[in-house]
């Protein structure tokens, strides 16, 4: 039996285990502590961020930015549809309505045409949306700046969804440090991972200090425990900030890894016919946090769900691309503007390996089983 390739898994280094060996020392296993307050400050230092709060997760994160952004029951929130399913439930926790935006085939992310024309129609019936999520799909910056011009033209807060974009670019900057709040995770499968967690960012510091209040069960400030309001019991541990300490130095090498991965792929699959690898914008740098692909089943004689099996079947784990949340189940009356972009994506969409530990003979089982399913189609 051949050892499994999964799809993205845990990369550690050297240095995590000595955080978490002197949070032990310490006894700081409470969810504050140094390494959350020393995680903070070190994040904001990689991303330009002005201020972080460290909190479990990042739906954990969303979920904080729509309180601190006021949205309540019935109010519309429009959001990327082409992500996870985690980007749009803090939305439904809050019992407002998601409206889901298709994407543009430059980024795969959400098409700015589409959210200009749906704000100014909005506009015209006093129904702007309270907030936008702007996901940042697969480590690839959407195109920030006519979305963001278009939120503040309309004064709609951008909430930033840049859970797999850590380490890419936007012009130089940071995607997740534009709008009004920015949403990184660290979950396992993540560029860099605390086991589970998440990080709220903001140039705004008091909506970065109310996070962290609703994040510790909202305590008001009394020698008792009383409180005034409904909080949440969010905050990340001083154990797994420790961990993200260790992974934060080492996140250059990931993405570089993970950009390798992609660019062997490109090589030696690239010319297969059919095969179009999700493209990156020349406004930046994408970290390939997946390597994505589209197949035409006609072109290369069979469709995407046949690799996907056939290459399980070697041991390999694949994944379409997000099935948009327009197309879910739980979402299926929600509003959607746009086409078939995000449709067809997912239709054709391919997700391989590509954790930054991946090794050479891996790579290569991923690619001779590719190029065989191939020509045994032919």
């Amino acid at each position: 039996m051949k050892k499994p390739i999964l799809l993205s898994t845990p990369h550690m280094s050297t240095r995590e285990l000595d955080f978490v060996k002197e949070a032990f020392a310490t006894n700081w296993i409470a969810p504050v502590g140094p390494h959350v307050d020393a995680f903070e400050s070190e994040f904001c230092q990689v991303t330009g961020a002005g201020h972080a709060a460290a909190v479990s997760s990042g739906t954990a994160a969303i979920h904080l930015a729509l309180r601190l952004l006021g949205v309540g029951l019935g109010d519309e929130v429009f959001c990327s549809t082409l992500t996870f399913a985690a980007t749009a439930n803090p939305i439904a926790y809050q019992g407002a309505k998601p409206v889901f935006i298709d994407s543009d085939r430059t980024t795969w992310n959400m098409n700015p045409d589409l959210l200009r024309e749906a704000l100014e129609k909005k506009a015209q019936i006093g129904k702007l949306p309270k907030a936008v999520i702007l996901v940042h799909l697969y480590g690839q910056s959407a195109d920030i700046e006519p979305i963001l011009a278009a939120c503040n033209e309309y004064d709609v807060p951008l909430i930033e969804d840049a859970a797999e974009a850590l380490g890419a670019t936007y012009k130089g900057q940071s995607p997740g440090t534009f709008g009004t709040i920015g949403i990184y995770s660290f979950n396992g499968n993540k560029i860099i991972t605390t086991s589970g967690g998440g990080m709220l960012v903001s140039d705004n510091p008091e909506l970065v200090a109310r996070a962290r209040f609703l994040a510790t069960q909202a305590r008001d400030s009394a020698p008792h425990y009383q409180h005034s309001q409904i909080g949440f019991n969010y905050r990340l541990s001083n154990v797994l900030a420790g961990i993200g300490r260790g992974q934060l130095q080492v996140l250059g090498d990931r993405v570089a890894a993970r950009r390798r991965n992609y660019e062997v792929y490109a090589k030696e699959l690239g010319d297969l016919p059919g095969v179009e690898f999700m493209p990156e914008a020349n406004f930046g740098t994408s970290t390939r946090w997946l390597t994505c692909l589209t197949i035409d089943s006609e072109a290369f004689g069979c469709d995407r769900e046949q690799i996907r099996l056939a290459l399980a079947e070697q041991q390999i784990e694949t994944r379409p691309v997000w099935k948009p949340l327009h197309m879910q189940p739980v979402f299926a009356e929600c509003e959607f503007i746009g086409g078939e972009v995000g449709a067809d994506l997912f239709t054709s969409g391919l997700c391989l390996p590509s954790g930054s530990n991946l090794t050479d003979e891996e790579l290569e089982r991923v690619i001779i089983g590719f190029i065989d399913i191939h020509n045994s189609n032919k």
